[in-house]
């Protein structure tokens, strides 16, 4: 009988340690690559937005972002202040991290996201002025669909189309 409490006590940290380990907060920490240029502070307000939603994040500067979009696959049309890389998709623009999450759950077959231009109230881009609605578009070889609208922070249910 003496053994048996240490193997108990053994087996219930061990049974916590998978459980805390399991947990799906801290268990999500997907690495997102950001490009960005050196002097953009709405693409650090992203970035801190994406931290602050669990993402581990890699930032690598440049002064030109265009060989970037190019080699990425990136549409002129759907371009933005930086240009992001996640599991094998492109995340262009202040797309919110929820999207990004949704696109890594659902995996679509697409090359990415992207919030076209700056809108404000979009994540990166948040001001005292009233929000912009905005549509985040998931984008392929096909072309472009909506994949969710917003207003500033504020999820649109889209209609049944």
């Amino acid at each position: 009988m003496l053994i048996s409490r240490p193997i108990r006590s053994l087996s219930h940290v061990i049974v916590t340690v998978f459980l805390v380990l399991a947990s799906p907060v801290l268990a999500f920490a997907e690495t997102i690559t950001v490009h960005k240029t050196p002097w953009c502070g709405c693409c650090k307000h992203w970035v801190s937005h994406l931290i602050d939603s669990g993402f581990d994040v890699v930032i690598k500067e440049t002064d030109d972002l265009a060989p970037v979009r190019s080699s990425l696959g990136v549409p002129a049309a759907l371009t933005s202040c930086h240009t992001a890389e996640v599991d094998g998709y492109v995340v262009e623009g202040h797309v919110p991290a929820a999207e990004i999450k949704r696109l890594l759950a659902e995996r679509p077959k697409a090359k990415g996201l992207s919030v076209p231009g700056m809108p404000l109230g979009s994540p990166g881009m948040e001001t005292s002025h009233a929000p912009d609605q905005y549509d985040v578009v998931l984008f392929s070889e096909n072309g472009v669909t909506r994949f969710a609208t917003y207003v500033g922070a504020k999820l649109v249910p889209l209609a049944e189309e």
